[in-house]
């Protein structure tokens, strides 16, 4: 990366609490673990926290390099997919999806690079017109722990890449041990393609072939257990440099 260019600026998406009596705030409040960041910083990109605002979405992706859904404790609603809402299993967080698919959406449009992590991939599967798994654990018993035991910040199991994705390209090599923190899984990329799966056959990666860089993986990345987390988040990074070195974005 060219050390006179300004640095990238990322778009983080962020969590969202109701508050109430003993929380951080009686009020709703946003959150979002640090690692994101640093991650993001330790790639070479400058991190900025974005609000839920689907009105102000172009505004805002004016200002970006690049965009990055993060994951939480919750679900992507099923009608984004054409599917029933399995209510035993899915929790939903409306005014979060809203903002984020608005986001997502516009960013694919200008063709600005885009990480979806986790439940970020899982929303990027959707704007692909892809569908989910809603559990795991209750379609495919035999599955991993794909919501594993041990910290979070250690490896849960091992993912295969396809060599020839973008993720392949990037990461070097064919297997990457990374960290599990889901119940739901893609079922159908859609218009994507799938880069990588667990041993079990579980999609843990996927990205839009048509783009220059939209990836989605199902891990937690900002942990950097893998020498192959950094690699995405700086090849994401310098993806979003080059678009503003250039000049040869839409946005």
């Amino acid at each position: 990366m060219d050390s006179f260019a300004p640095m990238p600026l990322i778009g983080v998406t962020l969590d969202q609490e109701p508050g109430g009596q003993g929380q951080y705030s009686a009020f709703p409040w946003y959150a979002l673990r640090a690692n994101y960041m640093g991650a993001v910083i330790k790639a070479g990109g400058l991190p900025v926290a974005l609000p839920y605002a689907p009105c102000l979405t172009s505004k805002i992706l004016d200002r970006l390099d690049g965009l990055i859904v993060t994951g939480g404790a919750f679900d992507i609603d099923p009608a984004l997919y054409g599917a029933e809402r399995n209510e035993a299993t899915t929790t939903l967080k409306p005014g979060r999806t809203a903002a984020e698919m608005a986001l997502l959406e516009a960013a694919m449009e200008r063709g600005m690079p885009v990480l979806g992590i986790c439940g970020g991939m899982q929303l990027l599967a959707a704007a692909l017109d892809g569908s989910l798994i809603q559990d795991i654990a209750s379609e495919q018993p035999d599955a991993l722990p794909h919501e594993q035991p041990n910290p979070r910040d250690q490896a849960g199991h091992i993912v295969s890449i396809e060599p020839y994705s973008l993720l392949g390209k990037i990461v070097g090599r064919g297997t990457m041990a990374v960290n599990s923190s889901h119940h739901q899984a893609v079922r159908d990329p859609g218009r994507g393609r799938v880069s990588a799966r667990a041993e079990d056959g579980v999609i843990e990666a996927i990205e839009d072939p048509s783009a220059r860089f939209c990836v989605g993986v199902q891990w937690h990345p900002e942990f950097l257990i893998d020498p192959g987390d950094l690699a995405l988040f700086t090849a994401f990074v310098e993806a979003a440099q080059n678009a503003t070195v250039s000049g040869d974005g839409v946005w």
